[in-house]
C-alpha cells in the first residue's frame, strides 16, 4: 500500500512514521487513519523493524480529527452523525494495533497534540516532547467526550484528578506540566527532538525485541487483573521469553562477560 498522508521510513532497525499533513497540523482524515492502521500492521510483520517512532511533520503533532473533512455531515440539522461507527472503523483500529504491536513505539511530540491526536501520544510506549509542545483534551470544547482510548490511558498515566481536569476544562497543558505529571518521559529542545528520540529508538532496536513485546503484553494485561492473575500470566509469558534466541544470547554474553548481540529472535 502506498501512502499519501503519512511517511514510512526505515533505517537501522527503526521505522519512523510521520503524519504528513503539516498545513492542517496533521489533523486526521479517513485516509490518514486507514494508512496509519496499515502502517502499524506492516510494522508488526516486518522483522527488520524493531522499534517505531511516531511523529508529525511541520509545527504540529496532530490536531485530532479533521473537522473540515466531515463538515458535510453537519449540513442536515436533523441527521445524527454516527460517531461510534466512525471510531470503531478508524481511530479504534489504530489504537488497538499500536497497543498490540510487539515492538516499542516512541512518540516524538513536535507540537500540539489535541483531541484524538493526544490519544495517539497516550497509546505509545515512550513519549518525548519538544519544549514547545502542548497537550489538549479538546473534545469538551465541541461538546464531545474523550475517545480513542483517552478515558482509559490518561487516568492511568496521571491519575483521575488531573485527567478529569484536562477532560472537563479542555485547557492546554504544556510539555513541562506533562513531564511533571508523568504523562511524558522527557523534554528536548525543538531542534534536537528528532535526533534524541532516534538515538533512544536505535538503542531499543538493538535490544531483545520479543522480550520487549512480551513486556508490553504483560503490562497491559496487569492493568485490569488481580495480582494472582498477573503472576500466572507472567509465568506463561516467561516461558515464551525463555525459549527465544535472545534470551540464550543474553545469558551466554553474561557468562562470557561481553556485550550481548541481540537479533530480535
Amino acid at each position: 500500500m502506498s501512502y499519501n498522508t503519512i511517511l514510512y521510513e526505515t533505517a537501522h532497525g527503526v521505522l519512523t512514521i510521520t503524519l504528513n499533513r503539516p498545513d492542517k497540523l496533521n489533523a486526521a482524515t479517513d485516509e490518514l487513519l486507514s494508512e496509519l492502521a496499515d502502517a502499524f500492521k506492516k510494522a508488526g510483520r516486518d522483522a527488520e523493524v524493531r522499534a517505531v517512532i511516531l511523529t508529525g511533520a511541520g509545527r504540529g503533532f496532530c490536531a485530532g480529527q479533521d473537522l473540515g473533512a466531515v463538515q458535510s455531515r453537519y449540513e442536515d440539522d436533523d441527521a445524527a452523525i454516527a460517531f461510534g461507527e466512525h471510531l470503531r472503523h478508524s481511530w479504534n483500529i489504530v489504537i488497538q494495533r499500536m497497543r498490540a504491536l510487539p515492538k516499542p513505539i516512541l512518540c516524538a511530540v513536535n507540537g500540539v497534540a489535541a483531541g484524538a491526536g493526544m490519544s495517539l501520544v497516550l497509546a505509545s510506549d515512550l513519549r518525548y516532547a519538544s519544549d514547545k509542545a502542548s497537550f489538549v483534551q479538546a473534545f469538551v470544547n465541541i461538546g464531545l467526550i474523550p475517545d480513542s482510548g483517552s478515558t482509559w490511558t490518561l487516568p492511568r498515566l496521571i491519575g483521575p484528578t488531573r485527567a478529569l481536569e484536562m477532560m472537563l476544562t479542555g485547557r492546554k497543558v504544556t510539555a513541562q506540566e506533562a513531564e511533571a505529571w508523568g504523562m511524558i518521559n522527557g523534554i528536548f529542545a525543538g531542534e534536537a527532538l528528532q535526533d534524541e528520540v532516534r538515538a533512544i529508538a536505535e538503542r531499543l532496536a538493538a535490544m531483545p525485541t520479543r522480550a520487549i513485546g512480551l513486556i508490553k503484553q504483560a503490562t497491559d494485561y496487569a492493568a485490569d487483573s488481580t495480582l494472582n492473575e498477573a503472576l500466572e500470566y507472567e509465568a506463561d509469558l516467561q516461558d515464551l521469553a525463555g525459549r527465544t534466541q535472545d534470551h540464550r544470547e543474553g545469558v551466554t554474553a553474561f557468562i562470557e562477560k561481553r556485550k550481548p548481540i541481540f537479533t530480535g529472535e
